[in-house]
C-alpha cells in the first residue's frame, strides 16, 4: 500500500504531466491514454486519484489557480499601486519573443481553456471563474492601495477598473494567439496607462 507521501507524489506526477499535455492540446482532445503514458502510471492508479477525466480536470485547474496566485505575489507585493499594476500587466508580454509568438500567456490555462470548458464541464468552469474573480479582487485591492498612496486618482473605481483591465488583457491575449503578434498586448499596455491616469468619476 502506498504511503501518504508516495501517494501524493504520484497524484502530483499525473497532474504535472496532464498540465503539460493540456497546454499543448487542450482538454477535450486529450485522451486518457496520453496522460497515462506521459505520467508513467497505469489506468488503475489514475482512477485511484481521480474518479473521472472531469475530476482530473477540476483538480488540475485548482492546482493551477493556486500556484498562479503564489507566483504572482512577488509581482504584486512591492511598490506603489500603479507600479504593481504595470509590473503585473507588463509580465503578460515580458516573455514574448521578437517573432511575436505569445510567451507567458501561452501557458495560461484561462486563455487556453475558458471557452472550451465552459461548454464541457460546469465544475471546471466554476474553478476558472472563481480563480479569475479572485484575481480581479486582488487587482482591485491594489487599485485601492494606489488611491491611498497617491499613485492613482482617488476618483477611479477599484472593482470596475480591475474588471475592465483584466477583460481587456484577456482579450488581448486571445488576439495575440490568433495573430501571432505582440501588437494586441502593446495596444492594451497603452490603454492601461491611459486608464490609470484617468481622473474622471465615470
Amino acid at each position: 500500500m502506498d504511503t501518504p507521501k508516495k501517494s501524493e507524489s504520484t497524484r502530483l506526477t499525473i497532474l504535472q504531466a496532464g498540465e503539460t499535455l493540456v497546454k499543448r492540446k487542450g482538454f477535450a482532445a486529450l485522451g486518457l491514454q496520453e496522460i497515462l503514458v506521459s505520467s508513467g502510471v497505469p489506468k488503475g492508479s489514475f482512477y485511484h486519484y481521480f474518479a473521472s477525466k472531469e475530476a482530473f480536470g477540476v483538480a488540475l485547474l485548482q492546482r493551477y489557480v493556486s500556484e498562479y496566485g503564489v507566483k504572482l505575489e512577488p509581482l504584486l507585493s512591492e511598490g506603489s499601486g500603479r507600479e504593481r499594476l504595470m509590473r503585473y500587466f507588463r509580465g503578460w508580454i515580458a516573455e514574448d519573443n521578437h517573432a511575436g509568438e505569445p510567451g507567458q500567456t501561452e501557458d495560461c490555462l484561462v486563455v487556453k481553456l475558458a471557452a472550451e470548458v465552459s461548454d464541457l464541464s460546469e465544475d471546471m468552469r466554476q474553478v476558472l471563474s472563481d480563480g479569475t474573480e479572485a484575481l480581479i479582487a486582488r487587482l482591485a485591492d491594489i487599485i485601492r492601495d494606489g488611491r491611498k498612496d497617491g499613485s492613482l486618482s482617488p476618483a477611479v473605481k477599484p472593482k470596475a477598473l480591475a474588471q475592465t483591465l483584466y477583460q481587456m488583457w484577456l482579450g488581448a491575449a486571445l488576439l495575440a494567439r490568433l495573430t501571432r503578434s505582440a501588437a494586441p498586448f502593446e495596444r492594451a499596455l497603452t490603454a492601461t496607462e491611459r486608464l490609470l491616469d484617468c481622473d474622471s468619476d465615470d
